[in-house]
Parts: C-alpha cells; sequence; structure tokens
C-alpha cells in the first residue's frame, strides 16, 4: 500500500544515520527568510573570467561535451591538469594514466575513499574537517580518527606528537587538506615533512585535498604532499576548478597520482556520476592556462577582502584568526559573551543580518569546536562593507 513502510529497521543506511540535512542548506534557507548577508556557504558573489565563461558558451555551440565525455575527462583538460602540476610544483603525469576528471572535489574524496578503503579501516582526518569527509568515510565502512587543530598564535596549528598516536595497526589513510577548511591554516613546509616522514613509515595511503592551493597569502606557499619524499606512489591529491576560478557550480575537480591509485578511483567513479559537466572540461582547460597575472591578481583581490572583513569581525568584538589561505575566517565569540556557536548562528541573522557558519558541524568533538564560527570572504568588497557594519551592532 501506498505510504508503508516497514518498521523493522530505519529507511537511511546506519552508516548514515548521523548526517541529516547539512549546516550550509538550513543557514542558506535562513540567509533567504531573513534577507541576511550570507556569509556561511563557501561561493563567490561574482563569475570568473569572462574569457573562461565564453569557452564553455564555444564548446555548447561547437557540440563539445554536450553528449558523454570520455569517461576519464576529455583529453584536453586531462592534459591540461598534467601541464599544470608540472609546471607549478615539478609533478610529471601522465595525462592518459595518471589523471582523472570528477564532478567537482567532492566526488573525487567519495570515490577515493570508496576505492581505497575496507570496513574496519582507520582514516585520520584534520578537525574541523569539511564535512563530506565524515561522510565519505563512513559510506566506505570506515572509521574515522580525528586529530584536533588547535588555536596557537593566532592561528590554529597542527600537533605533531597527536598525529604520531593517533596511528595504529587499522591506520590505512591519512585525509590530509591544506589550505585548510575552515581555519585558513597553511601546513608549513616542516609539518608536511613530518606527515609524509610519518606516511613513509607506517606504510599509509595519503589523500590530499588542495582544492585552496592557488587561494594563499601573505608569507605562506602552498606545497602539494606529493613531492616529498616517498610520497608520489602513495598520495591522490586532489584539485578543483571551482575555487579558484569562480565557477563553483560546474563541478569539475580531479585526481592526479600514480596510475595504480588513479586506477583504483576511476573503477568506482564510473558507476557514481560517470560523467558530468561536459561542455565546461573544455572551458576549465583553457581556465588552466591563463597567465600567472590571472592568479596573482586573483589572491591580491581576496586577501583585501580578508582584510576588510577582519578589521569588520575585530571591530565587532570577535576574536579573528587571519587565514593563511582559503576564503574563510574562523572567530571566537567568547570575547562577546558567547559559548554556543549553533545558537549564535540561528540567531545572528535576526540580530545582525548577517549569516555565518558554526564550527561546531565539523567536529566529532563538538565542544572543542563550540565557540568558533567561520565566516566566507569571496564576496563583492561592498557586500562585506554592508556585513561589517551590520555585525557592529554586536
Amino acid at each position: 500500500m501506498a505510504g508503508m513502510t516497514s518498521s523493522a529497521r530505519p529507511l537511511l543506511n546506519r552508516r548514515l544515520a548521523e548526517f541529516g540535512t547539512t549546516i550550509f542548506a538550513e543557514m542558506s534557507a535562513l540567509a533567504v527568510r531573513t534577507g541576511s548577508i550570507n556569509l556561511g556557504q563557501g561561493f563567490p558573489d561574482t563569475d570568473g573570467p569572462d574569457e573562461v565563461r565564453e569557452a564553455a558558451v564555444r564548446a555548447l555551440r561547437e557540440g563539445r561535451g554536450n553528449q558523454y565525455p570520455p569517461g576519464p575527462g576529455v583529453p584536453e583538460l586531462r592534459t591540461a591538469i598534467a601541464a599544470h602540476q608540472e609546471r607549478r610544483y615539478g609533478l610529471a603525469h601522465d595525462p592518459d594514466t595518471d589523471v582523472l576528471v570528477t564532478a567537482g572535489a567532492t566526488e573525487a574524496i567519495a570515490a577515493a575513499l570508496l576505492a581505497l578503503l575496507e570496513p574496519g579501516d582507520e582514516v585520520i582526518a584534520f578537525e574541523p574537517y569539511y564535512d563530506s569527509y565524515a561522510a565519505s568515510i563512513a559510506m566506505a565502512g570506515g572509521t574515522r580518527v580525528p586529530v584536533t587543530l588547535r588555536p596557537h598564535e593566532g592561528g590554529f596549528r597542527l600537533d605533531l606528537d597527536e598525529l604520531r598516536a593517533a596511528v595504529t595497526d587499522r591506520t590505512r589513510l591519512l585525509l590530509v587538506n591544506t589550505p585548510h577548511n575552515p581555519t585558513g591554516t597553511v601546513l608549513s613546509r616542516e609539518e608536511l615533512s613530518a606527515i609524509a616522514a610519518l606516511a613513509v613509515e607506517r606504510d599509509l595511503l595519503v589523500v590530499t585535498d588542495e582544492v585552496y592551493e592557488h587561494l594563499v597569502f601573505d608569507d605562506a606557499e602552498h606545497l602539494p604532499l606529493a613531492t616529498f619524499p616517498g610520497m608520489r606512489e602513495r598520495t591522490l591529491t586532489i584539485g578543483s576548478a571551482g575555487k579558484t576560478f569562480s565557477f563553483t557550480g560546474w563541478k569539475v575537480g580531479w585526481v592526479t597520482g600514480t596510475s595504480e591509485l588513479v586506477g583504483a578511483v576511476r573503477a568506482v567513479k564510473q558507476f557514481l556520476t560517470y560523467v558530468a559537466s561536459g561542455p565546461f572540461q573544455y572551458a576549465v582547460a583553457e581556465a588552466l592556462a591563463l597567465p600567472d597575472s590571472y592568479f596573482a591578481a586573483l589572491r591580491a583581490d581576496l586577501l583585501a577582502k580578508r582584510d576588510l572583513l577582519a578589521a569588520g569581525l575585530t571591530d565587532a568584538g570577535f576574536q579573528v584568526f587571519r587565514p593563511a589561505g582559503t576564503y574563510f575566517i574562523t572567530t571566537d565569540i567568547r570575547p562577546l559573551g558567547e559559548k554556543d556557536g549553533f545558537a549564535f548562528c540561528r540567531a545572528l541573522p535576526e540580530r545582525a543580518g548577517v549569516v555565518a557558519i558554526p564550527n561546531a558541524v565539523f567536529y566529532d568533538d563538538r565542544e572543542a569546536g563550540a565557540p568558533f564560527v567561520r565566516f566566507a570572504f569571496c564576496k563583492r568588497q561592498e557586500t562585506l562593507q554592508e556585513a561589517a557594519n551590520r555585525l557592529r551592532r554586536l
């Protein structure tokens, strides 16, 4: 009969029972309902370069990508990704075997973990972590083991001793994110060297989420973990066009690594989306070949926006952790007399007309993340200035 379900067990797979509607959907709906400025979800409010957008239009008109593209991605994009990795980092890849195009970085993460994990395998991830990490580990039957980045000298830092202590005989994989969302931490050469040495010593696989690779500021430098000794053969590197070129809706991501590692991910990916974003793949191939001046201008623009919002948040009474990368600022709300990030963010639209994200959603240890709140600064200058003015009401 219609509408009847079995009461013997829940409909949702128990591995995913803890994952409901994402906080991003909740807070974006709240922004619409209250007419607030949405500094919660990380998407720009302007499009990327005109020439890249026109490249997509041209591909559509010329019939390139309107039908199923090749499963691994169109050759032009795979070649452009390989050229980008070699030009910037000295990482040589065969575009035919070492590069896989995915439906954004989120699919890349899911496919990598589904490919590499067996039920019961432990995965170490730096906490706070992007919410899809936990869901993907759960779908693969793995066990997540968080290692917490803690506030230190105006930023968040990794405790290498805590990382070493977290590795057990059941550890299969390290899931590394640098530049790090949501804290804005960019791991240093010394930290990455220690992670690499640990991975080699304990024979661990590593998946690195490097989607913010071009969004680094001040003296920070993005260093792919795959460039460190002993890491090439055990590292899958994930990249994405969305953050770098401000076309997040195109959902074009990629995985690079050895043919064996990428082949394992390809075996899974073909049964997820199969293929996606056909015409956009050709446009991203052209975007990756943009001159260095584009990437420098992107960083300069975001740096100015970071400083604008950071100043406004400081004036409003927040403790501000100035990010070295990404386009997010983490703040501590305790100087405002608050301690519950969830309650604060749900009330903020009515109090100040601004939406933010409580960092606790990115923690297993909700208490550790309770006083921290994330704001996105990938918005127009006038939007950020108005948000800063509104937040001063606090």
